[in-house]
């Protein structure tokens, strides 16, 4: 955290004592009924963490990548799933300061940042996974405006979303097929039905669910920038920091993992003395901790870059890939360490388990990142 301003320490701060004394207590409620957790998202609002990324002059804090990671962190210390209730709206947020025009910044950012409003990504659609050049939602320009008609899935917070970013062909004829995709700011309305919550593994509380357009009309300026047939290189740098965001997600899982069994290990015993003491539980805790510093640190490295304005899909990549990966090994190595009382809901490291496969498939699976990160180490070392 060297890189970040006194203010932004104080930021992180208050987020691992907001953790601590108010999420932490509370988890085991909110799991067992898979509920949303209303109160603690209105708390998340007083606090200004939708408007993490939002310029000062439009009510936010405009924080860096970095910081915003080290915040996620600590959310997800806490409770995966509140780190997961800022993604997509962050993503957006970061798409709207980029890229939006004067007027669309106006009109959602000031709310995006007190949470009025919040907004998650609509990317994925049932027959074509990580294959976003497949899609087949499209919206058809008309005198009025757009006309879109098609479906997406596992749409995070998409019962409590205000704003959709909507990824969709506006030229079905365009080749490549990626310059005829525009990004729509779609609000809730006539024409969209959003499913029930699709039932999942882990990630609890926050929903998913499915988005069905049936001919729903768009205004004619719901082209994020203005300018169709941007929508994919838009998205995909979007991307970068929602790949940061979903790594610094599996590094606070993993940390919470990591901080169970070194306290488990410590006070259970066996043979007369605390269970680290033998070499195959102190190798495991040794194997935790530096695969959780190197998540870290990778997660910062893609941070940094992105701070600095480069392009930072490879860096991004890495760290999403090797977080999750080591999120999802920690966890096992947890469970593991407790013994039986690793698979009983007694303790927290089954949810752990079961929420670190998120981070795995999500933002685009981890064969992909494995796809992204060849190609441009490719392009960056060419003989």
């Amino acid at each position: 955290m060297t890189s970040l301003t006194e203010d932004e320490r104080q930021m992180v701060a208050l987020t691992a004592e907001f953790v601590d004394e108010r999420v932490r207590p509370r988890v085991a409620e909110f799991e067992a009924a898979d509920r949303y957790p209303e109160d603690l998202i209105e708390e998340m609002k007083a606090l200004g963490f939708f408007g993490l990324l939002v310029p000062e002059e439009h009510g936010g804090s405009a924080v860096s990548t970095a910081c915003f990671a080290a915040v996620t962190e600590e959310l997800a210390r806490g409770w995966m799933s509140l780190a997961g209730a800022i993604g997509g709206h962050s993503v957006i947020t970061s798409l709207l300061r980029s890229a939006g025009t004067p007027e669309q910044q106006a009109a959602y950012l000031p709310r995006m940042a007190t949470g009025e409003v919040r907004a998650t990504m609509a990317l994925t659609e049932p027959g074509g996974g990580s294959d976003l050049q497949a899609m087949r939602t499209t919206a058809t320009r008309g005198d009025g405006g757009w006309t879109v008609t098609g479906s997406k899935t596992w749409i995070s917070n998409a019962q409590h979303s205000q704003l959709f970013g909507l990824l969709c062909r506006t030229d079905r004829d365009a080749q490549p097929a990626h310059t005829g995709m525009s990004v729509l700011l779609v609000e809730p309305g006539d024409g969209l039905t959003v499913s029930e919550k699709i039932g999942k593994l882990g990630y609890r509380g926050v929903e998913a669910c499915e988005l069905t357009f049936d001919a729903m009309p768009v205004p004619a300026d719901a082209v994020l920038g203005g300018e169709p047939g941007r929508g994919w290189v838009q998205m995909m740098r979007g991307l970068e920091l929602g790949r940061v965001q979903v790594a610094a997600r599996a590094v606070g899982v993993a940390q919470a993992a990591l901080a169970s069994a070194t306290r488990y290990a410590q006070e259970r015993e066996s043979f007369g003395q605390p269970i680290w003491r033998h070499q195959s539980v102190g190798n495991l805790l040794a194997d935790m901790a530096t695969r959780v510093q190197a998540a870290r640190l990778l997660t910062a490295d893609a941070a940094q870059r992105l701070d600095s304005g480069a392009r930072a899909d490879m860096e991004a990549g890495m760290a999403k890939l090797f977080a999750s990966e080591a999120a999802m090994q920690v966890a096992l190595d947890a469970m593991r360490v407790h013994g039986g009382y690793g698979f009983s809901t007694e303790y927290d490291v089954e949810r752990y388990f079961r929420d670190a496969p998120l981070m795995i498939l999500g933002e685009g699976t981890n064969e992909i990142q494995r796809t992204v990160i060849a190609a441009q180490w490719i392009a960056r070392h060419r003989i």
